[in-house]
């Protein structure tokens, strides 16, 4: 089964065409610059971050500047996080001491920058994310973002301004727009309000239209991912073979912060889900769910008040219920939890998520207090004995697992469906 990897995790779609000149030369109102020394909205570079929340939101980015006429090929995300990085680009930037995903955002400034030549921004955007999209809605209190993520470049944006405009001197602007994007109706005028001092010609009606293309685009991408994560869980079905879950923050994902561990993983043949894109399908949650529902547990399958009554955070409450999920899905027969160090917002949870997991049968490995370096040595020894345990243990898991649950899974009538028609 071919799996989406991490290389392709920023792809960009197709890029529009730049929007063409009306007769006698003049720009179109809002498409371009107008003044006299600014350059075209479709000949803007802008550098955004790989950082954060940027991880998991990356794609309304793209499809929301591709829509206001910039050239999708020209947004330039600065590399995975790494020591080198920091070393070169982000050495006397620092000014925050709380947990690296934040700390290493120095780093990535730096490197976007020094960008040089071809490459050059003009724009150096980082947006200061409030809240978070979720698939959990309106059954969660709220969505919001931990507040050092959401305040980071401000904090950051510091270490460049500390003895000089660092931006100013590259030519660079600095746009930082506060955004709430678990509350769609807000992001409009958000996004207008800091982004047209930046945006030559920015009018609020076209950043409605740009915000809306933003978040189909966010939506597709999520829906596609959700799909795999189904396609997966459904041939572990159809072979009754074992997968992964891995509960942690979208950023993750990097491997200069998650340190590819679930890569490791993955080299041993065992499929590897996300907690964030899980599969949704209203079959498959009523399956899993709906015994909790009728005996009055829960009020909907997204609900994780018996489990987390204070359910703000949106990271948090996607780990939360991504523990529920894997000690209802049998072919989940491991799941492993990344954490960096320092962490005041995971820290409160690592009990609550150990025991939904394990009391349901299903494995449970923990790498806390990940941080700048990779601890290779120990790492690799960890790894090793997750797939000793899953190799050993995986099959009686599924067993009892599926014994235990109610009857009629779709996952089993879609793979005996496919087995009658010789798919």
């Amino acid at each position: 089964m071919r799996i989406l990897t991490l290389p392709n995790w920023f792809a960009r779609t197709r890029s529009a065409e730049p929007r063409p000149r009306p007769e006698g030369g003049h720009e179109a109102s809002g498409a371009q610059a107008v003044s006299a020394g600014e350059k075209p909205r479709a000949a803007l570079r802008i550098g955004i971050p790989r950082v954060l929340n940027i991880w998991s939101t990356h794609q309304f980015w793209i499809g929301f500047f591709d829509a206001l006429g910039i050239d999708s090929r020209h947004i330039e995300f600065s590399s995975d996080t790494s020591e080198g990085q920091a070393r070169e680009f982000g050495k006397g930037r620092g000014t925050v001491d709380c947990c690296y995903p934040v700390k290493c955002v120095s780093g990535h400034y730096g490197e976007l920058v020094q960008l040089k030549k071809h490459r050059k921004i003009d724009i150096l955007f980082s947006p200061m994310i409030y809240s978070l999209p979720s698939y959990l809605g309106s059954h969660v209190l709220a969505s919001l973002a931990c507040p050092r993520v959401m305040a980071a470049p401000e904090n950051i944006k510091a270490g460049f301004l500390k003895e000089k405009d660092a931006f100013a001197e590259q030519g660079i602007r600095y746009a930082a727009p506060l955004v709430s994007l678990g509350d769609r109706p807000l992001v409009p005028k958000q996004l207008y309000q800091g982004m047209k001092d930046v945006i030559p010609g920015l009018t609020l009606e076209e950043t409605r239209r740009a915000v809306q293309a933003g978040f189909s685009a966010l939506d597709t991408f999520n829906d596609g991912l959700r799909a795999k994560g189904r396609a997966i869980l459904e041939w572990c079905a159809r072979e009754n073979k074992p997968c992964l879950l891995v509960v942690a923050r979208p950023y993750h994902m990097d491997p200069g912060i998650g340190h590819e561990i679930e890569v490791d993983l993955q080299a041993y043949g065992y499929p590897v889900l996300w907690a964030q894109y899980l599969p949704t399908d209203p079959d498959l949650l009523g399956w899993m769910f709906g015994p909790d529902i009728e005996a009055g547990h829960i009020k909907s399958p997204f609900d994780i008040a018996d489990v987390w009554p204070s359910s703000y955070s949106a990271n948090t409450n996607e780990i939360l219920w991504g523990a529920k999920y894997a000690a209802r899905m049998p072919w989940i027969a491991c799941v492993v939890r990344l954490s960096s160090y320092e962490c005041g917002m995971d820290q409160p949870t690592y009990s609550p998520v150990q025991q939904i997991v394990e009391r349901s049968g299903t494995l449970f490995f923990s790498f806390q207090d990940l941080d700048s370096t990779k601890p290779a040595g120990s790492v690799k020894i960890r790894v090793e004995t997750i797939a000793h345990y899953l190799q050993k243990y995986s099959a009686e898991i599924i067993a009892k697992k599926k014994a235990a649950s109610p009857a009629g899974c779709p996952l089993v009538e879609h793979a005996a469906e496919e087995a009658k028609s010789g798919i």
